[in-house]
């Protein structure tokens, strides 16, 4: 939902600060972000339990795998270094921005070089689709070569903040929706009996 709606609010923020979107520099991923290889952050055993503090991540659709109890090789990353981790062969892709271990090498963690809001090129990167039939290494024979459009830092705020607020509505919807169920479902029930509670 967040990539249908991503074209028209970069249009829109341009057209806010007089920016022609079509005059909008163009430039690779790979200039934009950095990756480091996360072999120094794989967990040693699968043995996860809810009980422990670290969450183990991949970057498909599951995202934390358990929790693992191992102090050493921890990636850091909070509200303020946030990472993306990027499944190298069906380029699925998460935001971070907590500690964490990864399950495997088959990912890049990437981070934004100077001059970019992460979160904008994080948001872009959503609305990629690309060909994975070939098992490859996608990071680097394909997507970072991929050319986003990079407005003003202002634009990219912009969007970003549009595009937050719809993601916290999406997820408040998601999480509130079936507690909302519930609570109609007992009142449908209440009425119900007192509509068939004739008196004799």
């Amino acid at each position: 939902m967040v990539s249908k709606n991503y074209f028209s609010i970069l249009k829109e923020a341009c057209e806010l600060v007089g920016i022609d979107l079509y005059d909008i520099e163009w430039k690779k991923l790979d200039d934009l972000l950095e990756y480091e290889q996360p072999s120094k952050y794989i967990v040693k055993t699968t043995e996860y339990k809810d009980e422990y503090n670290t969450p183990v991540l991949t970057a498909g659709k599951t995202f934390i795998l358990g929790f693992t109890d191992e102090e050493e090789g921890i990636y850091r990353a909070d509200k303020n270094s946030p990472v993306v981790i990027f499944d190298d062969f069906t380029s699925g892709k998460h935001w971070v921005d907590f500690d964490f271990k990864v399950k495997s090498s088959a990912m890049k963690i990437l981070k934004a070089k100077n001059n970019i809001n992460f979160r904008y090129c994080y948001y872009y990167m959503t609305t990629i689709n690309i060909d994975i039939s070939e098992h490859k290494r996608l990071w680097i024979s394909r997507y970072s070569k991929i050319k986003i459009p990079v407005p003003s830092l202002e634009v990219q705020e912009y969007v970003v903040s549009i595009l937050d607020n719809f993601e916290t509505l999406i997820n408040d919807i998601s999480q509130g929706l079936p507690r909302e169920i519930e609570l109609r479902q007992k009142q449908y029930e209440y009425y119900r009996e007192k509509l068939l509670n004739f008196p004799k």
